[in-house]
């Protein structure tokens, strides 16, 4: 999230001033224009609080060089001049590639976080330390940020919500819960466990769908170039000599020849659907849309549902506190849940019965029908035992269980598939490279 601060004139004269968060320049721009049109203002300017460089020195001193992060460099200046400074020079700090953090850094973080508060250390110790043994660039400027900001006495969320980039939305606002609560070392430990769940759920759904998906594709393409471009120069020497084919190399052959002919309608065939479907997924009611059937598909789409489930329950144990419905506990849980269809239906269903009707838990999740029969069970069970944090905890780790063996078998399942593939391959072309071979020239008498 970035900063913003708004400078607009109001009919009477007067200068309206304000500071606000929003995740890019642009939704800025809108918020501006939402203000500018509701106090009937004349924007003047919409600055944004960037790093700048600065250079200075009182009474012919050494020259004192840092950086500040302001709105605008004549801030910087006035602060500095109010410390006595004379001499003055800022400039912007121009950056031209922010570095990421990768998630393997941003877990240590969390988790070592979380084993020093376990231990009593003050948090503020704990980011000196962290400070100190982190590596990666980025996340040095991170932390030293997220230390200024806590000892200038800002808040937990808002402190946590300027790095949703580095964090991710879900981290960055567990995080900044986490600092208000009484229980920040479980909450860190949780969201840690959260992201590398999400992170190993990722990478096992790269091996089982995009690396055979990238194998299937250089197979084809290899058969392709094989029967478009190498099998023609052979069977087309035959031709030349009026020598019949075979079958096989005959109906090769007329497929080398309508391949070549229909070469810009077969790319378009196969390339526009997934243009289109990338299309949509960008798109919210084409992003609601697939994660409302994607959970339907046999084996992965089970898959991902009862991952959605898992992390549901996970962060609902977290931050449920055991009294009362805990409404914002569950739309934090379904935000995070991965799935937007899971989320639609939790908020506007489950909430609006428990807000409006006075329903139950048990009843408001049961009509969202996202749920599985195993879940609702668990959840039945922790209603009537009055345990329902502990049950959804062991739901969660029963998911996770039962998720992992079935995503390492359905791994093994797809390797399977794709070797069975590239044996046929290799076999087709055998088989009519071997008949090609075998062609008899003509007798002549």
């Amino acid at each position: 999230m970035s900063q913003f601060r708004y400078i607009g004139i109001a009919p009477n004269g007067r200068t309206v001033l304000a500071e606000f968060e929003e995740s890019s320049r642009k939704e800025a721009q809108k918020r501006a224009k939402r203000l500018e049109t509701k106090r009937a203002l004349q924007t003047q300017k919409l600055e944004e609080k960037i790093t700048w460089l600065y250079k200075a020195r009182k009474n012919g001193s050494g020259w004192v060089e840092g950086e500040q992060d302001a709105y605008a460099g004549e801030d910087v200046e006035r602060a500095l001049m109010r410390l006595g400074y004379a001499d003055v020079k800022v400039k912007k700090k121009v950056t031209f590639y922010k570095p990421g953090v990768p998630t393997d850094d941003v877990v240590t973080f969390i988790r070592l976080s979380a084993d020093l508060l376990r231990q009593k250390l003050p948090y503020d110790e704990i980011l000196t330390l962290l400070l100190q043994d982190t590596s990666n660039k980025r996340m040095k400027e991170v932390i030293k940020q997220i230390q200024k900001d806590l000892r200038d006495g800002k808040e937990g969320r808002e402190v946590y919500a300027r790095h949703e980039d580095v964090f991710g939305k879900f981290a960055a606002y567990m995080l900044g819960v986490a600092t208000t609560s009484g229980n920040i070392a479980e909450i860190f430990e949780s969201t840690a466990k959260f992201m590398e769940r999400d992170a190993n759920f990722k990478k096992n759904l790269r091996r089982s769908l995009m690396m055979p998906s990238i194998t299937v594709l250089a197979i084809i393409g290899v058969i392709l170039f094989y029967v478009g471009y190498i099998f023609p120069a052979t069977a087309e020497m035959f031709v030349r000599f009026d020598i019949e084919l075979p079958p096989m190399t005959a109906f090769t052959l007329e497929l080398s020849y309508w391949i070549k002919d229909q070469w810009l309608l077969l790319t378009t065939v196969f390339t526009a659907p997934v243009v289109f479907f990338i299309a949509a997924l960008r798109t919210e009611k084409g992003r609601l849309t697939f994660d409302q059937y994607v959970i339907k598909i046999p084996v992965i789409g089970d898959l991902i549902h009862k991952t959605s489930i898992e992390i549901f329950a996970r962060v609902f144990y977290t931050l449920y506190s055991g009294s009362g419905q805990n409404i914002e506990v569950i739309k934090i849980a379904a935000e995070a849940c991965r799935n937007t269809y899971m989320e639609k239906q939790i908020k506007e269903v489950a909430i609006r019965m428990m807000l409006e009707d006075g329903k139950g838990l048990l009843e408001s999740l049961e009509a969202t029908g996202v749920f599985t029969h195993t879940a609702l069970s668990r959840f039945k069970l922790g209603v009537e035992s009055g345990a329902l944090k502990e049950n959804a905890f062991q739901l969660a780790n029963y998911y996770e269980t039962q998720t992992g063996y079935k995503m390492e078998s359905m791994i093994d399942t797809i390797n399977l598939i794709i070797n069975l593939f590239i044996m046929v391959a290799l076999i087709i072309i055998t088989v009519v490279s071997s008949e090609a071979a075998v062609i008899k020239p003509a007798s002549t008498f």
